[in-house]
């Protein structure tokens, strides 16, 4: 009998779940793809039609976990009248939120793909073409209400904040304040300076540079917690003095 989209989708949350838990308490290498099949209540075959590999399922559930964030954050109530900064806080908080439960596996996966750069590339980053398109709706509804000065790299930027998101969650990893606080921190101020970089229009100023500091330095300085806090302070400072 033929299984419908519903339950092949079904199916795939159950095996991403069912992967999780045993990566989670036996390791990566130790969790094979029969024990994730048995787990998740399907035949030793099944698996492999879904997910070719254990790779395909780490890469799956952070598809999932960003098509869920986006779809949780764009329910939220006032959600219209939400600033552009309000919209990416709200992105990030709720993607942190949902990966807290699985934090052990989240860093898993983390040490896995920093074992393999080339994994994180921009074309194969899980969740990059779904985070790409509701970024670049956020800006441009920021744009047009005139909040953000007119940009030309919008395209660019909605592509760099996949970068963002994952260094942030690296950080979030080694962050051992309590509740999460350096994290929130640095989330509200690197979301402000982006911010007000728009507001003013020095993004159309400085693009190239902006591009390279988050694609080359932005995922290693946000691994080394020290000083970073307090450079953003004056960063944002001195950022909102000027405008």
């Amino acid at each position: 009998m033929k299984t419908s989209k519903s339950q092949q989708e079904q199916t795939r949350r159950t095996l991403i779940r069912a992967a999780v838990e045993l990566i989670t308490e036996k390791g990566y290498d130790a969790a094979t793809m029969k024990q994730i099949a048995r787990m998740a209540g399907v035949g030793d075959a099944t698996i492999y039609k879904y997910f070719p590999t254990k790779e395909k399922i780490l890469f799956a559930y952070y598809e999932l976990a960003i098509e869920v964030t986006l779809e949780l954050t764009e329910e939220t109530p006032g959600w219209e009248s939400f600033t552009l900064q309000e919209r990416l806080q709200r992105l990030v908080d709720g993607l942190l939120e949902l990966l807290l439960a699985d934090r052990e596996f989240v860093e898993i996966s983390r040490s896995l793909f920093g074992k393999s750069p080339l994994l994180m590339m921009r074309d194969h980053m899980p969740g990059q073409q779904s985070l790409k398109r509701a970024i670049l709706q956020y800006l441009q509804h920021a744009e047009d209400s005139q909040e953000i000065a007119p940009c030309d790299f919008k395209n660019m930027i909605s592509g760099l904040f996949g970068d963002y998101l994952f260094a942030v969650i690296a950080y979030w990893l080694k962050d051992e304040s309590d509740e999460f606080a350096d994290t929130t921190q640095l989330v509200d101020m690197t979301l402000a300076i982006f911010v007000t970089a728009l507001q003013s229009g020095l993004i159309n100023k400085l693009s190239e540079l902006f591009s390279f500091m988050l694609r080359n330095q932005l995922s290693r300085v946000m691994q080394n917690s020290s000083g970073l806090l307090g450079m953003l302070k004056l960063m944002r400072t001195g950022m909102e003095s000027a405008k």
